[in-house]
């Protein structure tokens, strides 16, 4: 979206002497209404990263204005504590590991196989006494004996393949428990090194190997390197006339005599209750080939503007609503738009009338 450039045109005074009377007639040019705001220049989607953990900084592994991608490591901060826990975690995922305990699969599954055997050995033995005791061969003692015995075998043998199921079971729980703490505690010791949540430029490192790091205080800045926004602050009783789309005119401190044109993009609805004020972001619509965050800047919101408007000083009305002709009369005219300089007269005189500046 482009807009035209706002030529700022000063009056031509046209100036006559009766006496030490200046006298003035009205100008017919361009005015624009505009809104002040001051505020500076931030990457786009600049953040402040944190540690997750309190600790001393163990290694620090970029520099300021280092280009860096999302999840590049920024500084890790040392855990003795932690890192035991996680060689701990992996011996115990050595040692619970399912693969690793196959030798007791295996001694349950001979347990099944020894059991089935048995119940059908004492099954086998059982039918055979059956057949003597219906021959009236051998006592009911004996053949009570191998149906107990039948009945024994057949339960170990049912209570072998619950043991195995169980322990499977047991082992896989086992397993995956180890491995989910493995994961908790690697991931622990991972929260130590600080990483970079997007592709940018660190900006700032706040902390050097050896100091102290706290979860309060943030430890460096990343920023987009190549797109910036303007961060602006405007009163709470300007806030209303703010509209998205709206010509923003800058200047630059570090760009001195160089105007640049920008847009809102953003208003952000909450007041800050201190400053009463309202944060507003604009995007350059021809961006300066190099920039940092934190330059300062001033700028114009472009409110409204309009051409071959009627204009006089500011200082030659009176009351808002007055202007005092060459001849001594007080007119009252209607006024319209108003820059720091100029008011538009919109009835009341016309571009041919002299003024003189009304007496305080």
């Amino acid at each position: 979206m482009e807009f035209k450039n706002i030529i700022y045109i000063l009056p031509l005074f046209i100036f006559g002497c009766k006496g030490s009377v200046e006298e003035i007639s009205p100008t017919v040019e361009s005015i624009s209404e505009s809104i002040y705001a001051s505020g500076i220049v931030k990457s786009k989607n600049q953040y402040q990263a944190y540690a997750i953990i309190n600790g001393i900084v163990d290694k620090v592994f970029v520099e300021e204005g280092d280009t860096v991608k999302k999840g590049t490591p920024i500084l890790s901060v040392s855990n003795e504590t932690q890192r035991l826990s996680t060689e701990n975690a992996e011996l115990a995922a050595a040692f619970s590991d399912f693969n690793a305990n196959q030798g007791k699969l295996s001694d349950a599954r001979s347990s099944i196989e020894f059991s089935r055997n048995k119940m059908k050995n004492d099954s086998l033995l059982m039918n055979r006494q059956t057949i003597l005791w219906q021959q009236q061969i051998g006592t009911k003692v004996e053949l009570e004996q191998r149906e107990l015995a039948y009945q024994n075998s057949k339960n170990s043998y049912a209570s072998s393949l619950v043991k195995f199921d169980d322990l499977k079971r047991q082992l896989n729980f086992s397993s995956s428990q180890s491995k989910k703490n493995l994961l908790i505690s690697t991931k622990l010791e991972s929260d130590y090194t600080l990483k970079s949540e997007m592709e940018g430029m660190v900006y700032s490192i706040s902390k050097s190997k050896g100091e102290l790091v706290s979860i309060q205080s943030p430890l460096a800045v990343i920023g987009d390197s190549r797109n910036f926004i303007l961060e602006m602050q405007v009163d709470e009783f300007d806030i209303l006339k703010i509209k998205k789309g709206l010509a923003v005119i800058l200047t630059l401190d570090s760009y001195k005599g160089k105007v640049f044109e920008a847009i809102v993009t953003k208003i952000n609805p909450m007041m800050n209750e201190r400053s009463k004020t309202f944060l507003i972001e604009a995007e350059f619509l021809k961006q300066p080939e190099i920039l940092y965050p934190n330059i300062t800047f001033e700028a114009n919101i472009v409110i409204q503007s309009k051409e071959n408007a009627i204009l006089i000083p500011r200082d030659y009305l009176l009351n808002d609503s007055i202007v005092v002709k060459s001849n001594g009369d007080k007119v009252i005219v209607k006024t319209g738009l108003k820059d720091y300089q100029k008011v538009e007269i919109l009835s009341g005189i016309r571009s041919e009338d002299h003024l003189i500046k009304p007496e305080e």
